[in-house]
């Protein structure tokens, strides 16, 4: 019973290192994914910085003020706008698979697609 018990250990053990790794790695992916988006939000608000001046003196404080409106993202508002990316996602994956092999007839529809549940898993970010 003991080598079974130990047989049982080992074999969790070595389960445990492989979601450490497997977190580990999806860790390590989404830092570099933000030093990236970072990145970008740096060139994206230089090339702005750059484009300003040239713009009228009305046209300026519309793009300022759409600037510091885009800098004042709230979690619900991010919440919508996964959401609304993954229903995107989803819908084109099943249109992709439900597409009929030949045309329908005139006048007759697609099935339309369920919505995505607004509780699921990753995105429920207002926490």
């Amino acid at each position: 019973s003991l080598k079974l018990e130990c047989d049982k250990l080992a074999s969790e053990k070595s389960e445990m290192q492989r979601h450490y790794v497997m977190y580990y790695e999806m860790s390590y992916g989404l830092n570099i994914e933000m030093h990236k988006q970072a990145e970008i939000v740096k060139r994206l608000n230089g090339i702005c910085a750059q484009v300003l001046p040239y713009l009228s003196q009305e046209h300026q404080q519309q793009v300022l003020g759409a600037i510091e409106r885009a800098k004042q993202v709230t979690a619900p508002e991010l919440n919508s706008i996964i959401r609304q990316q993954l229903q995107a996602h989803q819908l084109s994956q099943l249109q992709a698979l439900a597409l009929p092999l030949t045309p329908l007839p005139v006048g007759l529809q697609p099935p339309s697609l369920p919505a995505v549940s607004a509780g699921s898993g990753l995105l429920s970010l207002s926490a």
